[in-house]
């Protein structure tokens, strides 16, 4: 008896040490950037452009470790070095003020070449999609298209920005539901203040129209993700048009841009 408990023990004991060597080496395992990563941030991120050095040097240890964590995988594309870079950008913008986040419910991102619907199909005229947070057998799994992920970079005169829309998604889902209110970083006496800043704009958008995103009257969560790309893409505007708004996303993201 005493002989099958030892053995009991000592293979338990392998089994320990093998999960903690493993356990190590995934997270000593850090990808390289690319050499010119410095130049296509500086191109093409608006928000790294606008930090100091301590601030640059911050941002691309958050970028390095996300791409260590996270899979890209393109599908019927190739994911450049330029994409992986620029969905890395997105997922630290939101949470940038956050130093110790870290997407624990997201494994892989999954790029496509264009629009696609909502069986995933990439084929077709009907083809409405340009970003999805998976759920069900896609859960941790996010979906972004090439292309729009490229524009969100690009052109600076809009409020759009397809990959911080995404991620501000799974921000909003960490507390379980992805219901527009974030109380993974919004503060508790907070809250309500924000659902009712919410409806009471989105009651406006559908009643008078607006220069949001109208995307973001279908529902509380895209409203938080469409109010939120504005906020980080224009922050000038928003201040001047929606100060309230203005407001309480600096309070929610710890940060005035």
């Amino acid at each position: 008896m005493v002989t099958v408990l030892q053995i009991f023990f000592v293979l338990g004991l392998i089994v320990i040490i093998i999960q903690f060597v493993f356990r190590i080496r995934r997270v000593n395992k850090t990808i390289p950037l690319p050499e010119n990563y410095r130049e296509l941030l500086n191109d093409y991120v608006k928000f790294y452009r606008q930090l100091d050095e301590k601030g640059k040097e911050k941002f691309e240890e958050r970028i390095q470790h996300f791409l260590s964590a996270v899979q890209i995988t393109g599908v019927n594309a190739i994911a450049e070095d330029l994409d992986r870079l620029l969905i890395a950008a997105g997922a630290i913008i939101p949470v940038y003020a956050f130093p110790d986040w870290q997407y624990i419910n997201l494994h892989e991102v999954l790029l496509y070449p264009g629009t696609f619907n909502e069986d995933f199909d990439q084929g077709g005229s009907d083809r409405p999609v340009t970003g999805m947070v998976g759920t069900g057998a896609m859960q941790h799994v996010m979906i972004i298209t090439k292309w729009e992920l490229r524009q969100g970079f690009i052109n600076n005169h809009d409020a759009r920005n397809t990959a911080i829309h995404e991620f501000v998604h799974l921000v909003d889902k960490m507390d379980g539901t992805m219901d527009g209110v974030p109380e993974i970083i919004l503060e508790r006496k907070y809250v309500n203040k924000w659902k009712n800043l919410m409806d009471s704009t989105i009651r406006q958008m559908k009643s008078y129209g607006s220069d949001i995103d109208m995307y973001g009257a279908t529902n509380h969560a895209e409203f938080f993700a469409v109010i939120s790309e504005y906020f980080f893409e224009r922050p000038d505007l928003l201040k001047a048009n929606h100060p309230e708004l203005y407001e309480m996303l600096g309070m929610i993201y710890k940060m005035e841009r």
